[in-house]
């Protein structure tokens, strides 16, 4: 049994970092997807691969696996940079602006 841990990447509907911060072991399939021949449906006997751990910290999501014996792979997150445009739109409401604001 082998699994990956990994810090999610934000989703294309987030523009924050919520939920990003954790870091996420993930079992990897042990049998590969079958596709039902009624349905068309895909679909998998192995439900480790239904089975997602959220950890705080990558090494309390090491520590978990080393206890319990698994191999794991750590993938870096990729750092991107912070998005602050310098008098962007949160600055119409600031209280130390210079003139009213008005439309």
């Amino acid at each position: 049994m082998s699994a990956r841990i990994y810090q999610p990447a934000r989703t294309a509907m987030q523009s924050g970092t919520a939920r990003t911060r954790s870091w996420v072991l993930e079992f990897d399939p042990a049998t590969p997807r079958e596709i039902d021949p009624l349905m068309g449906w895909t679909g998998s006997p192995d439900t480790q691969a239904q089975v997602r751990l959220r950890f705080e910290s990558r090494a309390e999501a090491e520590a978990y696996a080393q206890e319990k014996g698994i191999d794991y792979i750590v993938l870096e997150p990729k750092q991107r940079k912070q998005n602050i445009r310098p008098r962007g739109y949160g600055e119409n409401f600031a209280t130390d602006r210079r003139t009213v604001w008005t439309h």
